[in-house]
C-alpha cells in the first residue's frame, strides 16, 4: 500500500493505458494491423500520463479536494480539449505519425451524403477518439477521490481514537478526590474504633489504587481483576454508613479469565453513586448485575433517582457520552449492545459485549 501511494501515478497510467489497449486489441486494429495498433496505443498512452498527471498532481489538490467543484470541472474539460487537440490535430508536426494509416477509424460517408452528414461523423470520431482520456479522467477522479475519503475517515477515526485513549489514559491516572478522601476517613475512623475489618478496607484501597496505577495499563484485563475492582470500590463506599445502604451485588464469577479493557464497567457504577442519593435508606437503591455466558457479558446497574435531581461528586470520573465513544472503538458494530433507559424515580444501564 505504501509503494502505491508512493508510485500512485505510474500506477494508474498502467491500468488506464494497459485497459483500453487491452479493448483496442480485441476489437479493432490489432489483429490486423500491428503498426496501427501501436501507434494507437502511443497516442493514449501519452495523452493517458498528460491526464493523469495533472489531474492527481494540480486539478484535484488544488481544485476538487478544496471544494472548488466548478473550478474543477472547467479545468478537466479544458484539459481534455487540449490533450486531444495536441494529438488529434494536423496542426502539429507528430501528426504524420499518427494518421498516415491505412485503415481508418471507423466507415467513410459514401459520395452521395450530404456535407452536414459528413460532419456529424467527422463529430462522432472525434468524440470516440476522446474516450479513452474521458474515462481516464473520470476512473482516475474516482480512484482520487475515494482514497481521499478513506484517508480523511482514516483520519478522523486515529483522531478520535487518540481523544478517547487521551481521556481514559486521564481516567487511569485519577482516582475521584472525593472518593479517596471519604474512604480515608471512613478506614480512619475505624482504625480509631478498632474495628475488626480495618485491615480489610486498607487492603482493599490498597488493591483499587494497585488496578489503577499498574493494570488499567494493560490492553486487557482478566474479568476478574475488573470484577475485584467493582466489589472493593463498592465495600469502600458502603462503609459511610453502618446502617447498611441497599446497594446489591451479583457478580457473575463463572468466566474469570474472559479478557476485558480495563475500567470499562466502573464508569456505569460511579454514575449509579453519584446520582442515586443512596445515602437516603427509605429510598435509595442501587442494583448491579454481571452474567456471563458463551463469551457473552452482560452487565446492569439500576439505581434510584430522586424527583428533583442529585449529582454528588461532580469531580473526576467520565460521561456516558465518553463510554459510549470507547465502546463505539473497542467494540464496534454489533459487538456490544449499551441501552440506557430514564423513567420516573430509576435510571437502568444495559450493556451486552461479545467478547468472542
Amino acid at each position: 500500500m505504501v509503494r502505491f501511494e508512493k508510485h500512485k501515478i505510474f500506477w494508474q497510467i498502467l491500468l488506464w493505458w494497459s485497459s483500453w489497449a487491452l479493448i483496442t486489441f480485441l476489437l479493432t486494429y490489432g489483429l490486423e494491423s500491428t503498426e496501427r495498433f501501436l501507434r494507437l496505443s502511443v497516442r493514449s498512452l501519452i495523452g493517458i500520463a498528460i491526464i493523469i498527471s495533472l489531474n492527481i498532481k494540480f486539478l484535484l489538490p488544488q481544485l476538487y479536494f478544496q471544494k472548488k467543484t466548478g473550478g474543477f470541472i472547467l479545468a478537466g474539460v479544458v484539459l481534455l480539449v487540449l490533450v486531444s487537440f495536441l494529438l488529434f490535430s494536423s496542426l502539429f508536426p507528430w501528426s504524420d505519425w499518427f494518421h498516415p494509416l491505412p485503415k481508418h477509424d471507423g466507415p467513410l460517408p459514401r459520395e452521395d451524403e450530404s456535407e452536414s452528414a459528413r460532419r456529424a461523423i467527422m463529430r462522432i470520431r472525434e468524440v470516440g477518439r476522446m474516450m479513452p482520456f474521458v474515462l481516464t479522467f473520470l476512473g482516475s477522479t474516482l480512484i482520487e477521490v475515494t482514497r481521499f475519503a478513506n484517508k480523511k475517515e482514516k483520519e478522523a477515526i486515529h483522531s478520535e481514537k487518540e481523544k478517547l485513549e487521551t481521556e481514559l489514559k486521564f481516567l487511569k491516572s485519577q482516582v475521584n478526590p472525593h472518593f479517596l478522601f471519604n474512604a480515608l476517613n471512613n478506614i480512619y475512623s475505624l482504625s480509631v474504633m478498632q474495628a475488626p475489618q480495618t485491615s480489610e478496607s486498607v487492603m482493599q484501597l490498597s488493591e483499587i489504587l494497585r488496578y489503577m496505577v499498574y493494570d488499567s495499563n494493560e490492553e486487557k484485563v482478566p474479568l476478574e481483576s475488573e470484577i475485584a475492582y467493582i466489589e472493593n470500590y463498592v465495600n469502600l463506599k458502603l462503609l459511610k454508613d453502618s446502617r447498611g445502604m441497599d446497594v446489591q451485588l451479583n457478580l457473575d464469577k463463572s468466566s474469570p479469565r474472559l479478557m476485558i479493557p480495563p475500567l470499562l464497567f466502573i464508569p456505569f457504577v460511579e454514575n449509579a453513586f453519584k446520582h442515586s442519593k443512596i445515602e437516603n435508606l427509605r429510598s435509595g437503591f442501587i442494583k448491579i448485575d454481571l452474567k456471563t455466558q458463551n463469551g457473552q457479558v452482560q452487565f446492569k446497574v439500576q439505581n434510584s433517582l430522586p424527583a428533583n435531581g442529585f449529582t454528588k461528586d461532580k469531580v473526576g470520573g467520565v460521561g456516558l457520552e465518553n463510554i459510549q465513544k470507547r465502546l463505539d472503538l473497542l467494540y464496534p458494530g454489533d459487538q456490544h449492545d449499551l441501552k440506557i433507559r430514564q423513567t420516573e424515580g430509576q435510571f437502568d444501564i444495559d450493556l451486552k459485549l461479545s467478547l468472542q
